[in-house]
This record gives structure tokens, C-alpha cells and sequence, in this order.
């Protein structure tokens, strides 16, 4: 099928973060996308937004691409509101309210699983239960509402630390181009095999010095900040705008 009217929904990912292009600005598994798709009349939208959660996207997301009448929608979301401590039943009313809003506008909307963080993280255990509890409940949305499922909880890039920049949260640039070709392969998209073929050697395993570097540089940070913007009132993403609020022909580089 030919899409002329691609808009992706989400977080940091969707966003791109950790997917540097030269001049600085982000790419990301939707940018990549969007290059597959690119053609005449073709036209693209990023509302992602760092930090947002699945409620935030259905208030501030969702009502800006129901007035761009996609023909394509693309959803990366669920790991902010995994990583604030949403319960089963919350992540499972969430994204249930956000693929049901979603598939009643767009033709064919397109939502992904989490790949288990768990596995990078000293004591990530602790977030498996919400993780797979966020997994199940879009395993279902998208069988209730007719969403197409890229299920990537499984993939076995999620040991593979080249897939993943220095947080272990956010994805490399070898990682979007990865989960760009898990989209594509499932909406029967040409794409360049390469970004689904596996990384050649082994990547090298973390050493106790690695963890605590990657304690203090990563996660320490991330924690003061997080703290300090909730005594004041803030929430993650506040502040930031979408990267292309309208659609646009695709002018980013490939």
C-alpha cells in the first residue's frame, strides 16, 4: 500500500533522540521511515515529544493528527509512563484509550511493543512486571481496534549494547534504523535488508566501572532533575514542541 500522509506519535523516541544527524538535529526510526515512504505528493509529521506519557499523547498528541487526516499513523509510546511507576490496570486503560482514539480516524495505524530494558540495567528486574504489563495491553488494543502490531519484545537486538546510546534507554543510531525495519517489514514496505541483518562480533560486556559511570553520568542526573522539576511543578517534556508539527515533504538527510 502506497501512504501519502505519514504522522508519527510518541516520546523521545519517536523524537529521535540519540540518533544524531551531522548538523546536530535528531532522525530517528520515524525519519528513516518516512525516507522508505518519501515519493511524490508524500508528506510527513512528527508530533513525538521527550518525557510525554500515553495520557499525555492522547490530550496533546492525538487531537493534532486527527486534524491532518493521515492515512498513516505510526505509535512509539508507553516507556515514560513504565519508567513513573503506571500499574497494570493504569498502562492497560491508557493504551487502550489512546489505540481506541487513534483507529477511529486513521485507516491504518501501526503500534510497537517495548523490548525489555530490564536486561541493561543493575536492578531493572524491578520494572519486567510493567513492562510486560504494557506489552500485553497493546498485544490487545491492536487486536480489539485493527491496529497493526510490530511486536518487538523478543527481538535479540536487546542485548546487544550497540543498539543503544550511553543512558541504555534511548536507542543508537543503529537501533532506529532497526526498529524503522521492523515497522516497514510488517506493513510490507520495501526497505535496505541491512537494517534488520545482525551486527557482525559481539558487543563487550559491561565491567562494575562501566555500571558506575554509567550510575553517575546517566542515571544520577536524570534523577536530580526529575526530582527538582516535580517539587516546581514540571513534567518531562514540558517545554519541548514536535520537531514537525504539520505535514511536510520529507527534506532530511538519508
Amino acid at each position: 500500500m502506497e501512504y501519502q500522509r505519514f504522522v508519527a506519535l510518541g516520546d523521545s523516541c519517536t523524537e529521535g533522540l540519540d540518533d544524531l544527524l551531522p548538523d546536530g538535529r535528531y532522525r530517528g526510526w520515524a525519519d528513516r521511515v518516512a525516507s522508505a515512504l518519501d515519493g511524490p505528493g508524500f508528506r510527513y509529521a512528527n508530533l513525538g515529544v521527550r518525557g510525554r506519557r500515553l495520557d499525555q499523547m492522547l490530550v496533546e498528541q492525538v487531537p493534532n493528527a486527527r486534524a491532518l487526516e493521515p492515512d498513516l499513523v505510526v505509535l512509539f509510546g508507553g516507556g515514560n509512563d513504565v519508567m513513573s511507576g503506571a500499574t497494570a490496570p493504569q498502562l492497560a486503560q491508557r493504551v487502550d484509550d489512546i489505540v481506541r482514539a487513534v483507529t477511529s480516524f486513521a485507516p491504518t495505524v501501526a503500534v510497537f511493543t517495548l523490548s525489555d530494558i530490564s536486561h541493561r540495567m543493575p536492578f531493572g528486574w524491578r520494572m519486567r512486571p510493567r513492562i510486560e504489563a504494557l506489552n500485553t495491553a497493546m498485544r490487545d488494543a491492536a487486536s480489539r481496534y485493527g491496529a497493526v502490531l510490530v511486536d518487538v519484545e523478543a527481538d535479540e537486538c536487546v542485548h546487544d549494547s550497540r543498539y543503544f546510546g550511553p543512558d541504555r534507554l534511548h536507542l543508537s543510531s543503529l537501533g532506529h534504523r532497526r526498529l524503522a525495519g521492523h515497522l516497514l517489514s510488517t506493513l510490507g514496505i520495501p526497505f535496505d535488508p541491512a537494517w534488520l541483518t545482525p551486527l557482525e562480533g559481539t558487543a563487550a560486556s559491561a565491567s562494575v566501572l562501566d555500571h558506575w559511570r554509567w550510575l553517575r553520568d546517566q542515571v544520577l542526573p536524570v534523577a536530580y532533575t526529575r526530582t527538582r522539576n516535580k517539587l516546581i511543578g514540571r513534567q518531562p517534556g514540558d517545554g519541548f514542541v514536535p520537531k514537525r508539527p504539520q505535514l511536510a515533504p520529507l527534506r532530511v538527510a538519508r
